[in-house]
């Protein structure tokens, strides 16, 4: 018997189970979506609190059940989620129509400009060097997509106001990239870097992003043509497929992988023809990809971090907010919006989250010490947009108009009981 025991023993594992990517999955998704469903009961309050509530109470920040060890091997996940949201935001602009909205483009450069002088003065007055104020200024043009597209689809909005915000948050990000790219030579040169390396490597990382994004989006829009009207069910799969194409591309070519899925969206709605493959709706499942990305972003955010460098975020929330509301209500009262409609689309634009987070960590990775001031800058401010701005965007949707346009899924309709009528209606009754 002891022998037997022993053998029993032995087969057990000798320590408690090690976190793994499939176990990270999991613990996101199920206390996401717990922390989802209590926000759900307060009336006012978006889902996205609860889930980055829950977020920071098993983060290291909260009881511990995920590591700081286990989030950063799980990074992939929250690459797919933000890959998908940018996909569909990058899939709202059109290349030639775009060019032909002139309210549009002078709005995003205006709001864009305003918005990167009023940061880079900011770091200047703080004390910052003017290579990590040129960074800091050009990450912080970028929004937040994600906390748009959840909010606006929890409160059912539609109409010119999301349509406005979600152009105007796409460009951003695209103008961001294209402000990071141009400064980073400069911030470079001032490294242990070849002048050539310096030059080359923004033009070699944007370039090819694009080329990345092109190539994947042929791929997937051929096929995506072959399916006919009965068949539309594969073009989800080939849109996960196509994000994760790129992706892979992307870290393989060490090209920015977010600009990557940006620029995938809108190459497909370029190249779909008849596909229609930039329609597709993400369903039910894509509650998974935003439960991830907020989960993940509350686990990460360190209270102690936050306390720290709270007046330096607070005063980058306040510049930030300042120049992208005060630009957008004034283009947007030139170009005959309301000024209601005009004040919303400026707070749907405070959001800020994952590309910034990005473009921080890539600047960390090519000029560590730099990295560290621009992270301690951007990072501080993005933990409090990250908290704030869902309440923000609900509030702005409201504002707008907007929330309740969109009418809800239908519910499926229970197929009739193949009970007998005597039967079905004493199951219907309740046991008391």
């Amino acid at each position: 018997m002891e022998a037997e025991a022993v053998g029993m023993i032995s087969v057990l594992p000798s320590t408690l189970p090690s976190m793994n990517l499939l176990l990270v999955f999991g613990i996101l998704l199920a206390f996401g979506t717990l922390g989802g469903l209590l926000a759900a009961r307060i009336r006012w309050l978006p889902t996205i609190t609860g889930f980055m509530t829950l977020g920071l109470i098993i983060g290291p920040t909260g009881i511990g059940i995920l590591s700081q060890e286990a989030l950063n091997g799980a990074r992939v996940l929250v690459d797919i989620a933000l890959g998908l949201i940018l996909f569909q935001l990058g899939a709202a602009l059109h290349p030639w129509l775009v060019l032909k909205n002139r309210a549009l483009i002078v709005t995003s450069l205006v709001e864009s400009g305003l918005t990167f002088i009023a940061i880079f003065a900011l770091a200047i007055w703080i004390g910052s060097p003017p290579v990590v104020a040129v960074l800091a200024a050009a990450i912080c043009v970028s929004s937040s997509p994600a906390v748009l597209m959840h909010v606006a689809h929890e409160l059912h909005a539609k109409g010119p106001t999301v349509d406005a915000a979600e152009s105007l948050v796409a460009m951003n990000n695209v103008v961001a990239f294209v402000l990071f790219s141009l400064t980073l030579p400069f911030a470079l040169a001032d490294s242990e870097v070849s002048l050539l390396t310096a030059m080359l490597l923004p033009v070699y990382q944007m370039i090819g992003a694009i080329a990345v994004s092109i190539a994947a989006a042929w791929v997937i829009t051929r096929i995506a043509l072959l399916t006919t009207s009965e068949e539309t069910h594969f073009r989800f799969a080939l849109v996960v497929g196509g994000v994760m194409l790129s992706l892979g591309l992307a870290q393989a070519l060490q090209v920015s992988s977010l600009f990557a899925v940006l620029t995938l969206g809108i190459a497909c709605r370029w190249l779909q023809g008849e596909s229609r493959l930039t329609r597709v709706g993400f369903g039910g499942g894509g509650d998974v990809f935003f439960i991830i990305l907020f989960v993940f972003a509350g686990a990460n955010l360190h209270l102690h971090d936050m306390v720290t460098y709270a007046p330096v975020a607070a005063a980058c929330v306040l510049a930030r907010t300042l120049a992208k509301t005060t630009s957008i209500y004034g283009c947007g009262l030139v170009f005959g919006y309301s000024h209601r409609q005009s004040i919303a689309v400026g707070l749907l634009l405070v959001p800020m989250a994952g590309l910034a987070i990005g473009l921080a960590q890539t600047t960390s990775s090519l000029m560590p010490e730099l990295g560290a001031q621009v992270s301690a800058l951007v990072l501080s401010a993005v933990a409090v947009f990250e908290t704030l701005g869902p309440p923000v965007a609900a509030l702005a949707l409201r504002m707008s108009g907007d929330a309740g346009r969109a009418a809800p899924a239908p519910t499926p309709t229970p197929e009739p009981s193949s009970a007998p009528p005597a039967v079905a209606a004493d199951s219907a009754t309740p046991h008391r």
